[in-house]
């Protein structure tokens, strides 16, 4: 490979097949048409002398050298924008306050070790931290910037799909030595759930299995998604949990592998005319590099229930 030559372009396009797993899905989440992909991919390839991706009906599936380079382009990645963030700095001050909006588990969970890095990264930038699960609206500036389950619709927003969020069914260790484990997704009438209050997504899912959504035990119901933790971890029943709250307590067991429940996407999203803010476009691109890390280190998700909810 002549290094001279080289178009480091080329590690975005392959991180981003390599992520979705399609060219689709890679252009979806990029905005580069499939053409550009597939012909980045190509010349990758052939600088690299290496197969990274076998052509399948179903998309691409990555080879094991695509995965033996994973980790190595994600740093080429991160660095890249690294680099981009300080020299887009340069000659604007970054500081002031960035009013960021998040749901309950995100802001509880996945955020504050990321604030802590983004502190030391950009210390003269003040969060305001809006927690809630109803979408913030970002056209009335009730925030500059938002972490969201669904893509915004307006066209004077700009939203970019930074990861995906995986849900499991899980329960405590405690719970699961009192009343035991379910081993099909039938058992989960003999079992107490903890699930939303106005949202009956869990009841229509299990109705959708074939079941009668009366069969099913309440042991609480609330909207309220850190309530919802705070009983699963309880021991009050079993509850529908995404996997990065699961990571942050060993005490936590997933339950029923063989339930597929949704996989949320998650848009960073900011109003069109506020990323021309040296702040709001350092912290943008902070969290589209750091929360996008921290979802994918979430563990593969191996009968389906619903597609929403918020989280």
């Amino acid at each position: 490979m002549n290094k001279s030559n080289f178009n480091w372009a080329l590690i975005q396009s392959f991180l981003a097949a390599l992520e979705h797993g399609s060219l689709m899905g890679a252009a979806r989440a990029t905005g580069v048409s499939q053409s550009t992909l597939g012909r980045h991919i190509a010349e990758l390839e052939s600088q690299l002398n290496l197969l990274l991706f076998e052509r399948t009906g179903r998309g691409l599936q990555a080879t094991s050298h695509a995965l033996a380079l994973a980790d190595a382009a994600r740093a080429m990645h991160a660095g890249a924008a690294d680099f981009s963030r300080l020299a887009s700095g340069a000659g604007q001050s970054v500081q002031g306050s960035v009013r960021l909006s998040a749901s309950q588990p995100v802001a509880f969970h996945l955020l504050p070790p990321i604030l802590t890095r983004m502190r030391q990264t950009l210390p003269q930038v003040t969060v305001e931290l809006v927690v809630s699960n109803s979408v913030s609206n970002l056209l009335l500036r009730e925030a500059d910037i938002a972490l969201r389950m669904v893509r915004p619709e307006q066209g004077s927003l700009v939203a970019r799909q930074i990861g995906q969020v995986r849900l499991r069914a899980c329960a405590s260790k405690d719970y699961l030595q009192r009343r035991g484990t379910p081993q099909v997704p039938e058992n989960l009438a003999e079992h107490d759930l903890i699930a939303g209050d106005t949202n009956t997504d869990i009841q229509q899912g299990f109705q959708a299995m074939g079941y009668p959504a009366s069969a099913l035990h309440f042991g609480l119901r609330t909207d309220d998604m850190n309530v919802q933790w705070a009983a699963v971890r309880a021991g009050l029943g079993i509850g529908f949990m995404s996997e990065h709250q699961m990571q942050s307590d060993a005490a936590i067991k997933a339950v029923l592998p063989m339930l597929t429940l949704p996989t949320l996407p998650v848009w960073l999203t900011v109003h069109r005319e506020l990323r021309t803010s040296a702040r709001i476009r350092a912290v943008y691109d902070f969290l589209a590099d750091e929360v996008g890390q921290a979802l994918q280190k979430q563990p593969a998700n191996p009968t389906r229930l619903n597609e929403s909810g918020p989280l």
